[in-house]
Order: C-alpha cells, then sequence, then structure tokens
C-alpha cells in the first residue's frame, strides 16, 4: 500500500533536513533544535505524525538523572537484535530537538526507514511527548532535584507527570524504577500495564537517608519511609511501617552487582515475568558506579519487554561506549581525562562516592556554570558532599575550580574542610580550553584527570577538545 504524501510534512522534514545539513556544513553546530524548531512552524504536527511512521511504535525515556545513557542503552540493544531504530542520540530531549532527529534520519518519501524509535526526553517535556508521541513503552528512571529555578521542586514535575500518565491506557507498558517511591506511587495510579524494575542488593548499601535525599516521606500518609535496604539517595526496598505501604513486587530485578573502579561492572539480571524467570548471570556493563547498573538494568528491562532476547543485551551492554560527558574518557597529549556531567546534588554525589573509593590522587577539574541550560540557582552546591574529599586519604588530590561560579566552588570546598592551599580558584571564568592545557602541563605525562563539570560547562569543553581533533562533535557521536 503506498502512503499518501503530506504536503505539509513532506516540507517540514525537507526543510529541517536541510538546515541540519547546512548548520554542520557551516560549522556553526549540530543543527539539534533550530531545525525541528523551524520545522514545527511549518508543520505543528510533524512530530505526531513522524511517531506515527515508525512501525514498531516509539519507546521514551525519562528521568532526572541516566535518560542518555539508558537510552542508547537501549539503542544499542535493539541495533544488536537487527532493528533499525531512531534515536534523538545528541540528548537533544526537548520537542524541536525530538523532531529535528527524527526528521534527519527517518525517509523524506518511501516506506524504508527506522522501525522503532528510542526518544529521550526532557522532565519539563514528558506530558507533551507522550501526547505527540503515543508511545509504545515508557521507561521512568528517577526523580530528583535539578534545575530549581526551572523545574521547581520534585513535587511539581511529580504532579506533572502524574496527570500525564493517567492518560495512557493499558496498550502502552510503563517500566518504571520502583525502588524510587515517588515513582512507584505515580505508576499505580496509572491505567498502563506496570512492569516494576529495581535491585535487590547491592555493594556499599547507605546506612541512612543522605541529606540531599528528596523523598523520604510517605506518599500515603506523610509517615517518614524506612529501608530494609538504601541503595542510591532514596532509591531502595522502601516502606512505610505506619499504613503498609511497601515498594512493589519487583518483576525484572538486578542483584550480584560487582564494581570493578573505573573500568566497569557486572551484574546479574532476573526477568520474573514468566512463569519460569530468565536470569542472565555475570552481564557486563563497560561503564562504572552503581548508578549505571541502574540505567543497564533499565535498559534491559525496556527491551524484555520490547521481546528482545540475552544475547544481543548482554552484547550491547559489553561493548557501549560512554555518551559524551557520561564518564566519557579521553586522551590528550597522554594525560587520560574522564569527563562527567555533574548537574544535580543526587549526580554529584554518586561521582564523589565513585571516585572516593579509592584514595584520590588525581587532579579533580570542577567546573560550575550558572547558564540558562545550567540553571541559574548555584545553591544547590551546598547539599553536595565535599566533605568527602577532606578525608586524610585524600590529602594528595589538587582541586582545580573553574566555570562562571567557580568562586563559589570554592568557597564550598573551603567549608567543607579541604585546605585552601589544595584549592586553585585562578582560572575561574576562564575559556576552558585554557584550563585544560594548563592542568596538562602542570600533570605529568601517563596521569589521570578527573573533570566534573555542568552542561554548558561540558560543552565549552567538548567543543575546546573537538577543535583539537581530540574527540567528535557531540552530535557526531
Amino acid at each position: 500500500m503506498t502512503r499518501t504524501i503530506d504536503p505539509r510534512l513532506l516540507l517540514a522534514v525537507t526543510t529541517s533536513k536541510a538546515l541540519t545539513t547546512g548548520i554542520r556544513r557551516l560549522g556553526r553546530g549540530g543543527g539539534t533544535a533550530l531545525p525541528g524548531l523551524i520545522a514545527g512552524y511549518l508543520d505543528p504536527r510533524m512530530l505526531d505524525k513522524l511517531a506515527q511512521r515508525l512501525p514498531l511504535g516509539a519507546v521514551v525515556v525519562a528521568g532526572t538523572n541516566g535518560k542518555t545513557t539508558t537510552s542508547r542503552m537501549l539503542a544499542g540493544m535493539l541495533a544488536e537484535s537487527g532493528h533499525r531504530v531512531a534515536h534523538n542520540r545528541s540528548g537533544s530531549n526537548l520537542v524541536r530537538g525530538i523532531s529535528a532527529a527524527l526528521a534527519e534520519q527517518m525517509p523524506t518519501l518511501g516506506k524504508s526507514g527506522p522501525e522503532i524509535g528510542v526518544i529521550e526526553s526532557d522532565e519539563n517535556a514528558l506530558p507533551e511527548i507522550l501526547r505527540r508521541t503515543s508511545p509504545r513503552v515508557v521507561v521512568l528512571l528517577n526523580l530528583f532535584r535539578d534545575q530549581l529555578d526551572r523545574y521547581g521542586e520534585l513535587e511539581t514535575i511529580a504532579s506533572r507527570w502524574r496527570e500525564a500518565l493517567r492518560t495512557l491506557d493499558s496498550s502502552t507498558t510503563l517500566v518504571v524504577n520502583a525502588d524510587d517511591p515517588t515513582l512507584a506511587a505515580l505508576a499505580a495510579e496509572s491505567p498502563a500495564t506496570v512492569v516494576a524494575f529495581g535491585l535487590t542488593e547491592a555493594p556499599g548499601t547507605l546506612s541512612a537517608l543522605p541529606h540531599a535525599s528528596d523523598a523520604a516521606a510517605c506518599r500515603n500518609c506523610e509517615s517518614p519511609l524506612q529501608y530494609r535496604a538504601l541503595f542510591l539517595s532514596h532509591l531502595g526496598e522502601w516502606y512505610c511501617s505506619a499504613c503498609g505501604a511497601a515498594r512493589p513486587e519487583l518483576q525484572i530485578a538486578a542483584a550480584s552487582i560487582r564494581l570493578d573502579g573505573m573500568r566497569g561492572l557486572t551484574l546479574d539480571i532476573e526477568d520474573r515475568r514468566g512463569a519460569e524467570p530468565t536470569t542472565a548471570l555475570d552481564i557486563d556493563v563497560a561503564l562504572p558506579g552503581l548508578y549505571n547498573a541502574y540505567n543497564a538494568l533499565a535498559a534491559t528491562a525496556a527491551a524484555r519487554v520490547l521481546g528482545l532476547e540475552i544475547a544481543p543485551i548482554r552484547r550491547a551492554l559489553a561493548s557501549f561506549e560512554a555518551a559524551f560527558g557520561r564518564l566519557e574518557r579521553v586522551t590528550y597529549r597522554g594525560r587520560s581525562l574522564t569527563l562527567a556531567l555533574s548537574k544535580n546534588p543526587v549526580g554529584f554525589n554518586e561521582i564523589l562516592r565513585m571516585i572516593t573509593a579509592e584514595p584520590l590522587a588525581m587532579p579533580l577539574v570542577i567546573a560550575i556554570n550558572d547558564l540558562d541550560a545550567d540553571g541559574r540557582d548555584v545553591s544547590w552546591l551546598w547539599d553536595v558532599d565535599f566533605e568527602v574529599l577532606a578525608e586524610p586519604q585524600h590529602v594528595a588530590a589538587r582541586f582545580i575550580a573553574a566555570g562562571l561560579r567557580g568562586h563559589d566552588l570554592a568557597v564550598r570546598l573551603k567549608y567543607a574542610g579541604v585546605a585552601a592551599e589544595r584549592i586553585n580558584d585562578a582560572t575561574c571564568g576562564r575559556p576552558l580550553g585554557e584550563v585544560l592545557d594548563e592542568v596538562i602541563d602542570s600533570t605529568p605525562e601517563g596521569s589521570a584527570v578527573f573533570m566534573l563539570l555542568t552542561y554548558t560547562a561540558l560543552l565549552q569543553l567538548r567543543q575546546a577538545l573537538a577543535n583539537r581533533g581530540i574527540v567528535e562533535e557531540f552530535w557526531a557521536q
């Protein structure tokens, strides 16, 4: 059957493709947003129509932390299974970015093209993305405080999500991290088919809720939550002793998590949905950190819901390469750089938890910007557990405070107990390419440098590296 040509859609897609190509050829960026914005004026329903042309539908991935990594993992699993995938791989996750990505990757005419879409969605944009793409699967990872001046408190996003999830029906599968009590409560109110995932155990469990945790009270009766096991921030096996609410039964679970420093991790995943549970042992993940165990589990849960076998899932995770700035590793002038996007207290604390598991001796560059894409309010720095850096075993480490708000960071580090002579704040506000070269010049060849960066600082640093021919442009990865 020949598809009817939609002149308005054809004009919008053709324009978006041309703008993307032109912007890249002129070296003016990746064309990851503007083409979709302009095409949206030409056809306001372009995203809706393109989503309808995916024979196997779309998967939408949302959460405060981990959505770029999780969506890339899932796209890799689908590709390993032989599917043609459309994916906003650059991480441009508002309507305009998703529209531009689909327009670029889908054919202007004809029936060939991607079969399934993997769509990373911004938290605030999720209700509109769900309405316009009618996804087959929705993956919810976590909800933490992030960019208070843009999103408001966590409850603001939770309320928007609650209303959006109530509009789904049983034809949509909601793959939800049940270790997050907020997400578990939202899923319980949705008519969608719910598949709960979570951890059954993990190394280094927490003894109490960190002070920066966002979900300390039961959503049913507001009594303090209790935990049989607490894994990360407020994620864990939670329950309420007052009203009896508790983490729902896990249908897809991870156990036997083994963290191998900065090299990666291994875990076992059990799919409990069938009469005979399927267990995959010793799945290697080529990324470190407990939070990446959650990302790998979320991607695997979505893949299993889509009917993928264990073999392609295993291959995709073992060969996975970090997205730009998500523990991305780069060699520059004989030094090993690790770039980590750090944009809110929970994400920052987990990075610090990972890199301080052993005595820290490498230089640590922390660049804090306060541009619109970062969030103008940097008061969240006081919820980051920088005190760990002042512990005696890390005395050999030195800290470079950089970025537009580097002086605020330097003050925070001093209040955390880090000696002033260990903090270099002379680099504050200077171009990050210059800062990088100075750090490299003062670091012996063969050494490692760890860099924690807010979003625009990460883009600036990677652009400096791209200009030097060290990395690809972020949109080309």
